[in-house]
């Protein structure tokens, strides 16, 4: 990892790699300006590649990627993998494989891996870090399932629930130290790195000498 860069009087530019509007949303609460980038990232896994490790993988090849194409900017990458007895579950993207996602996990504890990485091309900077969320589900019968998809549709989730939303209803227990790392950013982890980084979220508040 590379070393933690100076503070500076400029900030160098934000950008978010990614194009969730969850994650979006999330980094909106830091009130640092900030743009968003699609990182153009093959998203499949490896064979044989663990949960955690493809969440670490992808989070650090979409900072990296839009790194490349914005080499002065500090970029933020993020990745979340829902992890069933250490098999991975994405986004559904139907209502049917929703349907088969919510099936297997009901009455279970799934892990969701939430992986985070910062890197800035110009100085080398980078820096990662891991979110584990343990999620313990319900014992969901089958119109329990059809009644929530139908009523939040969350098929761009992993894991086909919306924990900030409706999907709460679906769960027995939330176990984490990072609150906002399973709606898809780990805040309390992407201030520590924005400051390893240069950027003291703080410091940058309007109205406040420095």
């Amino acid at each position: 990892m590379g070393e933690s860069a100076p503070m500076t009087a400029l900030p160098r530019p934000l950008i978010l790699g990614s194009t969730s509007r969850y994650r979006r949303e999330l980094l909106e609460r830091l009130r640092l300006p900030f743009e968003t980038a699609a990182p153009d990232v093959d998203e499949t896994p490896r064979p044989g590649e663990t949960p955690e490790t493809l969440a670490s993988r992808l989070a650090l090849a979409k900072a990296r990627a839009v790194a490349a194409r914005f080499p002065r900017a500090l970029v933020i990458g993020s990745d979340q993998v829902a992890d069933l007895d250490g098999q991975p579950l994405g986004k559904p993207g139907t209502h049917d494989r929703a349907v088969e996602q919510l099936r297997a996990m009901r009455g279970r504890t799934v892990v969701f891996h939430t992986a985070l990485a910062v890197v800035c091309a110009e100085t080398g900077f980078e820096a990662e870090d891991l979110a584990p969320v343990r999620v313990r589900f319900r014992d969901l019968d089958d119109a329990d399932i059809e009644r929530y998809l139908r009523a939040e549709q969350p098929y761009d989730c992993a894991g086909s629930a919306k924990a900030e939303g409706l999907g709460i209803a679906l769960l027995d227990a939330i176990e984490s130290d990072d609150p906002t790392a399973l709606i898809g950013l780990p805040l309390i982890r992407t201030v520590a790195l924005l400051r390893r980084g240069g950027v003291d979220v703080l410091n940058r508040l309007p109205g406040i000498a420095r």
